[in-house]
């Protein structure tokens, strides 16, 4: 990997993790309204270290270790970070079943949002979708039946790839609802926890959101370095936008949009990934910059529109 390209999927990484952390940017920024000052300065500074050492750091070895059977826990981490040949190899004969897993996981996201979840129609397409949210559920489990059907063609691993994708979309969906209802809690006042307690709700919701991007790192690159520096940079973004910027990112209505058909894209590259498709590296960053740079002016075209 000449520099260059390590460069685009360095900044595709952080664009991609900023734009899909921007609702953990929000969660953090209201609950952070209700704790004392030094609470929240420990947030601030500690709460980056952990956000960008352990958790966007932990969870890359980690996926790499689970996903790859010949490896050790040791051996995958030295793998990861200095690139043994006969580690590297094994960790890229994984590979598929690894993006199997995280295509399936970022189609289902996608199907929801369009789906079932509330938003702010950026395309005509997406107010049809919202009208038939009934059918996310059939959609779904029809692509994962014909998804596995043809991925036990090819291998056993693969179908049980694409079924972990599918269960893990479904417990971390399951946790952000949870997270949504303690928030409103939090915020009525119905919750009463301490500050420590919204610190470590707060950092149980950043591991929560963080899923998304590690996953998603993997359809840029399977560099562990890269997708930690990438991620964190990203990490250290959504800390920013939690103290200065939240209220501007308010304004611009279709970053979420944005975002959604980004993890779409990605989705779909790590499928075809998974079932042995070249796809260049430097589509999925390039896609990422072209997809969110329109939704973001177009963002600034509505909120002008709103001031006049």
């Amino acid at each position: 990997m000449d520099f260059t390209s390590a460069i685009l999927i360095v900044l595709g990484l952080a664009l991609f993790e900023s734009i899909t952390s921007i609702d953990n940017a929000i969660i953090n920024a209201e609950v952070l309204q209700g704790v004392g000052k030094r609470a929240r300065r420990w947030f601030l500074t500690w709460g980056i270290f952990i956000a960008v050492f352990v958790v966007r750091g932990v969870l890359p070895w980690l996926i790499v270790w689970v996903m790859t059977p010949g490896l050790g826990p040791w051996e995958a981490f030295t793998a990861s970070l200095t690139g043994d040949p006969a580690a590297l190899n094994a960790i890229q004969d994984s590979a598929p079943v690894l993006l199997m897993g995280g295509g399936v996981f970022f189609v289902f996201l996608f199907c929801h949002w369009i789906f079932l979840e509330p938003k702010k129609i950026g395309l005509p397409v997406e107010r049809i979708f919202a009208r038939h949210g009934a059918w996310f559920y059939a959609i779904v489990s029809v692509a994962l039946t014909v998804i596995v059907w043809f991925a036990l063609e090819d291998s056993p691993m693969l179908a049980f790839g694409a079924v972990v994708g599918s269960s893990a979309f479904f417990i971390t969906h399951g946790f952000k609802r949870y997270a949504e209802e303690q928030e409103a809690r939090i915020l009525s006042g119905e919750a009463r926890m301490s500050d420590i307690g919204k610190i470590l709700y707060l950092e149980v919701i950043d591991l929560t959101f963080s899923i998304d991007g590690v996953v998603g790192a993997f359809a840029f690159t399977l560099s562990v370095p890269l997708i930690l520096l990438g991620n964190g940079i990203g990490a250290i973004v959504v800390r920013q936008l939690t103290v200065y910027g939240v209220d501007r990112i308010k304004k611009y209505v279709y970053l979420k949009n944005g975002a959604m058909y980004s993890v779409f894209v990605l989705g779909c590259v790590m499928l075809a990934h998974g079932f042995g498709v070249h796809v260049p590296e430097w589509l999925t960053p390039v896609a990422t910059f072209f997809i969110v740079t329109y939704f973001f002016f177009k963002s600034r075209w509505q909120a002008r529109k709103a001031q006049d």
